[in-house]
């Protein structure tokens, strides 16, 4: 059965991202409006129905705009930290909250879904790997840093959705005010084109199909100067960066019968 996966959106105006088969889905993030999220799958012919929960890595709005309709209008179970729910104070019923901690994995239909935990600037944020028969997908954005934790989940995956988040140059020469920088400099904000990439090279698995750079900024990356960055070096990897308007494609990785 073959996993799918796509970006609804990617961007600090929202994140959402689409991971199932034929049968099940989840999305991590809802940080589009529930009306954006049911338009955008369906011009790529997935089906809301397919969903089965919701994985949320942080608080921040634009991880968490869409939540409570979406999940209200579907009933879908939503998987949180503790540290995550109280700074969020939504209004979902609880009967439909889920506890999650670091380096827990649950099964949600055909799919197993691991969190663990990750340095960002939140409560207590968590990044997951999305896996059906030894195929693995992950997502690593909103982290402030590399650390061991998202080193080795990265290399066993078969596809990313990647941050990189800024341009370093570009950050630095541009409007921001000095303390705005280096909060995403800093260790607890985002990854550079340059951090992301070393993890890429250094890390990625040789099974590793499809790349797509996520979360990049508006006013500090360019998608072409980042997809080129990574293209000189993609080798069998097909380099994607994730819009901040638009979907992506839908794409199928193949898994075992």
């Amino acid at each position: 059965m073959a996993l799918h996966l796509a970006s609804l959106n990617s961007g600090s105006n929202g994140n959402c991202y689409y991971i199932g088969n034929e049968q099940d889905a989840v999305l991590v993030d809802a940080g589009i409006s529930c009306r954006e999220t049911e338009n955008r799958m369906a011009r790529l012919g997935l089906s809301m129905q397919r969903v089965r929960a919701i994985f949320i890595s942080h608080e921040h709005s634009d991880h968490i705009k869409g939540l409570c309709s979406l999940a209200r209008k579907y009933r879908l179970p939503v998987y949180i930290s503790d540290g995550t729910l109280h700074a969020c104070r939504f209004e979902v019923p609880p009967s439909q909250i889920h506890s999650l901690t670091a380096c827990q994995q649950w099964s949600v239909g055909q799919l197993t879904v691991t969190s663990f935990s990750k340095y960002h600037d939140a409560a207590e944020p968590h990044s997951f790997v999305i896996s059906q028969k030894g195929i693995h997908v992950g997502v690593f954005t909103d982290i402030g840093r590399i650390c061991e934790q998202t080193i080795h989940h990265f290399s066993q995956c078969h596809a990313a959705f990647l941050e990189a988040n800024y341009d370093e140059e570009m950050l630095m020469n541009g409007r921001y005010p000095y303390f705005l920088k280096n909060r995403i400099r800093g260790g607890h904000g985002h990854l550079s084109n340059a951090q992301a990439l070393e993890l890429f090279i250094k890390y990625r698995s040789p099974a590793l199909s499809h790349l797509l750079l996520a979360h990049l900024s508006r006013d500090n990356n360019d998608p072409e100067r980042a997809a080129t960055l990574f293209r000189q070096h993609s080798q069998q990897t097909e380099i994607v960066v994730a819009s901040r308007y638009v979907e992506s494609k839908v794409y199928t990785l193949a898994t075992g019968i």
